[in-house]
């Protein structure tokens, strides 16, 4: 805090004389850069900071010094000015209480005169309230003046120590009836001292041991909690408006309380869960049984005729009575039928061919010739740049047999052995990079079969290429292995059931295995041929066994998985296989081509 110019000035013998106990001699500039920043109301550092190029290390001693010496004459000052301001307070109580007291000691004068006197006896009296009011005040007024001086015992000037005149004015008024009102000074509380004994114990004046209060922290927690039983306490005993008093209210509106219900924890019985775990487990039993069941009326054919029997009227019809219309018509009532159209929802195909199909272009020799040589010359400009920038040494002259004497020259008849050898090595050395460098480009036995492997897989993100073949007969071992091995080599997924006189293979891949498959089944493998001995079935079937492609096209993915080969004894077993997968038509439309061939046989 920055000082007045007047005060700046009452500090500097202060400052001067810190300055000459410092350094040991007056010193101006240091005077006037002390007061600069003395004024200025700057801290401790920094007055440091300003006065260390004239002090160096003393600064630190000086600035101490300093701000005593600043504390010092603030206190002188203001004693100074509350003993001032006390000396001022008591002349003028001084000089009240004489004016009271001569004021008292004239109308005295006046009242105890003669009859010639002429005052009259209501003015005197009127006189005499109006000195004994400002006595009243001026003795009230000492007695509040002494009151706050006795509760400061260290302030200069307290009432008792003003002088005679004081205790003069004091007896005038106890002589009039008018004391001031007794002051009792107030008790300074000061804290107890601690006194301590040898053993380190609090003891009081006396030397008995006191125990100390201890105050021990509290958690906010409990705080809280007191305050929020605190807060319902006063909400029990603040007592509640009577709205049923009022005309407006509607006892079927539930009021909400003023505060929510404490939720409490809601335990379940021991094995609740379990029981509902138990009832969910039998239901999926129960289920998976219903299933098995259904499954097993499927096979035999139970369902099947309880359909019938639901179909069936349930009037029983005596002998000899005839119905109005048969069951069977039934459906084909004109009640039955109405006007509405099934449109069924169109479906997009699951192959997209409306995309255009791109052929790719193929260059002819000529031009494979030429995009050779182009890029041969760019290769051998390059190395000529480096060499020319000095990024790699310049190659050898390629020197061959043949053109052994117009490369070297004279070196080549100096030592023809020599140059020999030379130029042999040279060509060892061309022939093994050239070797090396086919062996790095060379593709290894893992890589081969990956390449291999990835030109057999095809894209089937566009739909799965699927044909139907049916086969007289398929007892011969060695045609078996060649359908299963060809099928595995080719990555063709399907099945192959074995039927008397309706053998059916069903293979689903690319378009490139089922090209290659159709022609192992319909022009490789010879199946009029018997090679084995142990090929059962009649002479005629043998003879004219025979292959037919009797449905292929796509679906949109794989319903079976590796081929594998299925005997079917029965039709129902064979259908039943083929239903398992969704493609129960693939038996029934081979089942009705191999019904027409014998019909027509």
């Amino acid at each position: 805090m920055s000082l007045p110019k007047r005060e700046v000035e009452e500090l500097r013998p202060w400052v001067e004389r810190t300055v000459k106990k410092v350094l040991g001699f007056s010193e101006p500039t240091v005077v006037t850069a002390a007061l600069h920043c003395v004024g200025k109301g700057l801290d401790k550092r920094k007055t440091i900071d300003q006065l260390r190029p004239f002090l160096d290390d003393s600064a630190g001693g000086f600035v101490e010094r300093l701000f005593e010496a600043l504390e010092e004459s603030r206190s002188t000052r203001g004693n100074k000015g509350s003993g001032e301001k006390n000396r001022k307070r008591e002349l003028k109580i001084k000089q009240m209480m004489e004016a009271a007291t001569k004021q008292i000691e004239e109308r005295k004068k006046q009242l105890t005169a003669g009859g010639g006197s002429s005052i009259a006896p209501y003015q005197a009296a009127s006189f005499m309230n109006d000195a004994i009011e400002k006595a009243r005040k001026a003795a009230e007024l000492q007695a509040r003046i002494q009151s706050q001086l006795a509760m400061k015992p260290g302030i200069l000037g307290v009432l008792g120590n003003t002088g005679p005149q004081n205790f003069v004015a004091l007896a005038n008024l106890h002589a009039m009836g008018i004391a001031p009102p007794k002051v009792e000074p107030k008790e300074v509380n000061k804290p107890t001292p601690l006194i301590l004994d040898e053993k380190g114990r609090t003891v009081d004046a006396s030397g008995k041991e006191v125990e100390l209060t201890h105050r021990m922290p509290t958690l906010k927690a409990n705080i809280r909690a007191v305050k929020r039983e605190q807060f319902r306490q006063q909400l029990k005993e603040k007592p509640g408006d009577d709205l049923e008093s009022t005309s407006y209210f509607d006892q079927r509106v539930p009021v909400p309380p003023a505060q929510r219900a404490r939720r409490t924890f809601k335990f379940h019985d021991q094995g609740r869960f379990e029981k509902i775990a138990q009832r969910i487990r039998t239901k999926a039993q129960l289920e998976r049984l219903q299933n098995e069941i259904a499954q097993a009326a499927k096979k035999t054919g139970i369902q099947a005729s309880t359909k019938l029997a639901l179909i069936a009227p349930k009037k029983e019809i005596g002998e000899g009575q005839v119905p109005n219309i048969e069951w069977w018509d039934s459906f084909i009532l004109p009640s039955n039928i109405d006007i509405l159209v099934e449109h069924p929802a169109q479906m997009s195909p699951p192959v997209d061919t409306d995309k255009p199909v791109t052929l790719g272009v193929y260059l002819t020799k000529k031009e494979q010739k030429k995009l050779r040589r182009q890029t041969r010359r760019e290769g051998q400009k390059e190395l000529q740049e480096k060499v020319r920038l000095g990024l790699m040494p310049p190659p050898e002259p390629k020197v061959r047999i043949s053109n052994l004497m117009r490369v070297l020259g004279t070196e080549a008849v100096q030592d023809p052995t020599k140059v020999e050898a030379h130029v042999r090595a040279q060509m060892a050395k061309r022939q093994k990079a050239h070797e090396e460098a086919n062996a790095a480009r060379k593709l290894t036995a893992e890589q081969r079969k990956e390449k291999k492997v990835k030109k057999l897989k095809e894209d089937l993100t566009n739909g799965v290429h699927i044909a139907v073949y049916r086969i007289r007969n398929l007892q011969n071992p060695s045609k078996k292995f060649k359908v299963e091995a060809n099928a595995n080599q080719l990555y063709l997924t399907g099945t192959v059931v074995l039927h008397k006189d309706v053998n059916i293979v069903v293979v689903e891949g690319g378009p490139k295995s089922q090209k290659k498959f159709k022609r192992l089944m319909m022009h490789r493998i010879k199946w009029e041929e018997h090679n084995s001995k142990r090929d059962d079935g009649d002479d005629d079937t043998k003879r004219n066994n025979k292959c037919w492609l009797i449905w292929e096209g796509t679906a949109k993915e794989r319903s079976y998985g590796e081929i594998k080969f299925k005997q079917c004894p029965t039709e129902s077993m064979a259908r039943e296989h083929f239903k398992k997968h969704g493609t129960e038509h693939y038996w029934d439309l081979a089942l009705s081509q191999s019904v027409l061939e014998t019909t027509d046989d």
